[in-house]
This record gives structure tokens, C-alpha cells and sequence, in this order.
């Protein structure tokens, strides 16, 4: 039986928490199937498909994203809505009176929606990012970085379409394309066609996360996925945010852009709630859960007090993003970001993000890994 405790600890991070624990869990058979050369062609290659695909699938144009947002606009990230993740903040501007509070983004979900209006996007249309971001508070490990790098994507739909149906089009468009991409590199690199590794299932399993947790009402949420993904070794979950019957949310989701309040129902008929969820498959080469992106129908004038009130954020309302939304200025739309890295990672048979993206890690995880045959771009 686990106790609270362990649920509440669940909540805020997806990280592991111990380098010992990460020592334990890295595969001790490993040898990448790319030399480093080849690993920095095939990323190139799939970074190209993903993005010319991803772009037709959902009729998005490609744009430049800041890496730097003002304190006082209010679309810097929370990631949750605890607080635990502050942003990287700074002040700017040599010779100003009052230098700009600047920080560094940790997503850009706020932002692209906001770009929609200045970039007029009609009906059915939306915008491309090669998004990057700090995220300092995570713990380090084989999965999670400090440096972010995701395709992060928005499009505006009518108020008719906020609904679990298109959320589901919408992420089975998605996932052809990331197959269409493992198909592609696969192509290009056969040594990737390893029996030890299976490819991408066809189909996605689409599940709440209400459902998952009466399958599993004693596990905290990281193991939920675990179990669920020997079942199904990929799964898109829904209604990530709201509290769920044992009082929990299945996580901590920020409360002004994903929609996680709005009732729906399951395929049986159940009342749910939440337009929002991630896809989760399993790592053939980790043997872990291994998240690929989170994205959602995002909030109306309505469920942004709702979600904020439930959140105790109602100050949030006066800053200039959150007035946006509920003077209707800005449109109605759905959204998410892809994890490049994660995915690179997933594609290319690696065991560390490290492999795939060049950032800081710890001379302790470092040390795990040349023990174990991987070897992290360093900087």
C-alpha cells in the first residue's frame, strides 16, 4: 500500500531524485546503435521530417520564438502550479533607469497563443516554433535536462471544437507523423532495425487518467504509467490536472493554458474531466515510461477563473495574457510541444538524453554513464 505521502511527492516532477537510484535504473548492456557522426545526421534528418510534416498534418507555419520574456507580461511558463519551478530571471538594458525584469523562458505555451492574433491566423491555421528553455529546477537525469528544446505548435479552432473529439484527431495526427519519421530514419540507418527494439505501435490507446488510476488505485502516478504501459506501450492520457477520486490530480499542470477542468465523458459514458493529456510510450532501450509531449484545448474566459480560483492564482487575472483571454482578444486554440530531444532519444535507441543534446550534467551522472558505455556530449 502507498501511503499519501508518496502520492503528493508524485505531483510536482518527473525526475527520479538519486544519483544512486539513477545507477540502478540505466541499462548495463548498452551499446548505441549510431556512432556519434551518424547520431548528429539522423537528428538533423528526423528534426527536417518532423517539422515539414508536423506543419502539413495540422496546417501550421514555421516562426521565431523568444528565448527571453518580460517579468510583467505574464507568458512566462509555470510548468505546475505549486511554484516549485521558478523561471531563470534577470534585469537588462545598459542605461535605463529601471532595467527590464527579463526572464528566460521555460515554455512558450503563453506566448503562441498570443501570437496567433499578431500573426493573424484564421480558423484551422497556426504557427510552428523551434522552441528552447531552461528549466533549472528539475533534477538531472537520464531523461530530464535543464536545456528544453521542443517543437512547440498552437492553432486556432471555434468554441464547437473544444471538444474530446478533435483533442483525439488532433493527437493521432501527431503520432503519424512520428512514426512517419521513425519509418524515414529507420530507412536511412537500417542498424536501427533491432529486434530488441520494436518500432511504433500503429495506433494509440487513449485512456483517462481516471481510469487508469481505478485500474491502479494504490500506485502514485509515475508507477500508474509504468503498469499501464506494459498493456499498452504507447498511450495518449487524458485530464491531466484535475483532481481525480482519490483527491490527486494524476499531475500538477499550470492553470492558465491547458483546459483540465471542462467536463467530458469516456468512451463508456463516464462524466470525466479534461480537454488536455500526454502521449507516454515505453523505452525498449530504458525499460521506462518516456514521455513525448503534453498539449490540450486551451482555457476560455470561464475555466481560466475556475482552474486559477481551484489553484488559489486569482492574482494572475490582472496581468496582461490573462486579460487577453477574458476580454476575448486573443483566439480560442489547441496546442502542445513535442519534446525534440525526448524524442531524438527515443528514435535513435539511446539511453541518455545526453546523447542527443548538449547541455551541463553532473560530474556524478557523468561518471554513471561512462560506467555504463554511454557517452554524453560534453560542454
Amino acid at each position: 500500500m502507498v501511503v499519501v505521502a508518496d502520492k503528493k511527492a508524485d505531483l510536482a516532477g518527473p525526475g527520479i531524485s538519486t544519483y544512486p537510484e539513477v545507477e540502478k535504473i540505466l541499462p548495463k548492456d548498452y551499446a548505441s546503435l549510431l556512432t556519434p557522426k551518424e547520431t548528429q545526421k539522423a537528428i538533423f534528418i528526423l528534426k527536417d521530417y518532423i517539422e515539414e510534416h508536423l506543419g502539413k498534418a495540422l496546417n501550421l507555419f514555421r516562426v521565431t520564438v523568444p528565448l527571453i520574456v518580460s517579468e510583467e507580461s505574464g507568458v512566462n511558463d509555470y510548468l505546475d502550479r505549486d511554484g516549485s519551478r521558478t523561471p531563470v530571471g534577470f534585469r537588462c538594458g545598459l542605461g535605463l533607469a529601471e532595467p527590464i525584469k527579463a526572464q528566460v523562458v521555460q515554455a512558450a505555451t503563453k506566448w503562441k497563443r498570443m501570437a496567433l492574433k499578431y500573426f493573424d491566423c484564421a480558423v484551422g491555421e497556426g504557427i510552428l516554433t523551434d522552441m528552447r528553455a531552461v528549466r533549472k529546477d528539475y533534477f538531472l537525469d537520464h531523461d530530464h535536462s535543464a536545456y528544453v528544446d521542443q517543437w512547440d505548435w498552437e492553432r486556432v479552432i471555434t468554441a464547437d471544437q473544444r471538444t474530446l473529439t478533435y483533442l483525439t484527431e488532433t493527437v493521432e495526427a501527431i503520432w503519424d507523423v512520428l512514426r512517419g519519421a521513425e519509418r524515414k530514419v529507420m530507412q536511412l540507418f537500417p542498424q536501427l532495425k533491432d529486434d530488441r527494439f520494436p518500432a511504433l505501435p500503429r495506433k494509440l490507446t487513449f485512456l483517462h487518467a481516471e481510469e487508469i488510476l481505478e485500474r491502479f488505485p494504490d500506485l502514485p502516478r509515475k508507477a500508474r504509467e509504468t503498469a499501464i504501459l506494459q498493456d499498452h506501450p504507447a498511450v495518449f492520457i487524458y485530464g491531466i490536472g484535475y483532481p481525480l477520486a482519490d483527491g490527486f490530480p494524476h499531475e500538477m499542470r499550470a492553470a492558465d493554458y491547458d483546459d483540465w477542468v471542462t467536463p467530458t465523458r469516456s468512451t463508456s459514458g463516464r462524466p470525466m474531466h479534461g480537454l488536455n493529456g500526454d502521449i507516454l510510450v515505453w523505452n525498449p532501450v530504458t525499460r521506462r515510461r518516456h514521455e513525448l509531449t503534453s498539449m490540450g484545448i486551451r482555457v476560455t474566459a470561464e475555466t481560466l477563473r475556475k482552474q486559477l480560483e481551484m489553484s488559489g492564482q486569482t492574482d494572475f487575472l490582472k496581468l496582461p495574457y490573462h486579460q487577453a483571454i477574458l476580454k476575448g482578444q486573443i483566439p480560442l486554440s489547441i496546442g502542445g510541444g513535442i519534446g525534440q530531444s525526448r524524442t531524438f532519444m527515443l528514435l535513435l535507441r539511446k539511453a541518455h538524453l545526453g546523447e542527443v543534446s548538449t547541455t551541463v550534467w553532473p560530474r556524478e551522472l557523468k561518471d554513471i554513464c561512462r560506467k555504463r558505455n554511454i557517452h554524453v556530449l560534453e560542454c
